[in-house]
């Protein structure tokens, strides 16, 4: 893979590549999706967040806790060059999805989970997925997620909580950071993503039934990494647009020059619901206006490549 010059256009990866997760390692971006093509967790690798060649299966072999049914994994890379990786899957025992760690000594795995339960599965609450790890300035750990209600009927939140350096355990309650409203939420929110930018802490979330083009993201501001947050007035930031139909789940890197680009998926309008191409990758410009993220998309038309 050369350092290509010039425009793209979205999408950068036409094919299923639910749930994006990019983690960026000197001038390489690693991808990680949900389960799709008979792989567990789905990798990429690009030089540029536009060109994306296919990488291996992050997790091959599954925890004896889990039979699979493997969704939106996120990777930290710890202080002593360990990377977790925290991932979504069913344990069998519950028949819920639950929120596992799995490590490895490379970026792309293989991943590994020698425990025999999962780290966090809040049953009474329908299960917990989509973990999101995040590292504040002083080095300090949390993890984000959204419990699973809206598979059994009951409201759904976002939680937080802090972790122990070795990332490994809970120090303190997990806190609701948001809840799900019945405005264009629906009730239904997931997908969180913390970020920190200038001091202030934001934390995106996607929101409404994730196959349909109503699904849009919004965010939070927080006066620490546990809160509280407060919802944004302009919510949602991002939603369907030319060919971006229900466009969610996103995460967050920065270029060679360190401006923030927004990940994220969508569907082909014409194929919502769909297994191929499925939920397909695009990325756009992430830039705060007097303290407001503001993503330049969904945008069909070219764009100069990062």
């Amino acid at each position: 893979m050369g350092t290509p010059t010039g425009t793209f256009t979205n999408p950068v990866y036409d094919s299923n590549f639910p749930d994006p997760f990019v983690l960026k390692e000197g001038d390489t971006y690693y991808a990680f999706s949900t389960t799709s093509g008979g792989k567990h967790y789905p990798t990429l690798i690009s030089k540029d967040l536009v060109h994306w060649e296919e990488g291996p299966d992050a997790m091959p072999k599954m925890a004896e806790w889990t039979a699979g049914n493997t969704w939106a994994p996120e990777v930290l890379k710890l202080r002593n060059g360990l990377y977790l990786m925290y991932y979504t899957a069913e344990w069998i025992d519950v028949g819920l999805q639950c929120i596992g760690i799995a490590e490895s000594r490379r970026p792309l795995g293989p991943y590994v989970d020698r425990s025999k339960k999962p780290f966090i599965c809040q049953q009474e609450e329908g299960g917990a997925i989509d973990a999101d790890p995040f590292r504040d300035d002083d080095g300090s750990l949390y993890l984000y997620w959204k419990n699973d209600g809206n598979r059994i009927g009951i409201n759904t939140y976002i939680y937080g909580v802090r972790l122990s350096p070795d990332g490994r355990r809970m120090v303190g309650k997990p806190k609701r950071l948001l809840a799900g409203e019945p405005n264009w939420e629906i009730n239904w929110i997931e997908a969180p993503f913390m970020w920190k930018h200038e001091g202030r802490y934001y934390l995106f979330y996607s929101a409404n039934a994730y196959n349909t083009s109503d699904y849009a993201v919004g965010y939070a501001t927080c006066q620490s990494p546990l809160g509280p947050c407060k919802k944004a007035p302009e919510n949602p930031i991002l939603r369907s647009r030319c060919d971006a139909a229900g466009p969610g789940h996103n995460s967050i890197t920065v270029d060679k020059q360190g401006r923030p680009w927004f990940v994220y998926h969508a569907w082909h309008p014409d194929a919502i619901g769909s297994i191929e191409p499925g939920r397909v990758l695009w990325i756009n410009r992430l830039v705060v206006e007097r303290g407001k993220p503001k993503v330049l998309g969904p945008t069909c038309e070219p764009q100069p490549i990062p």
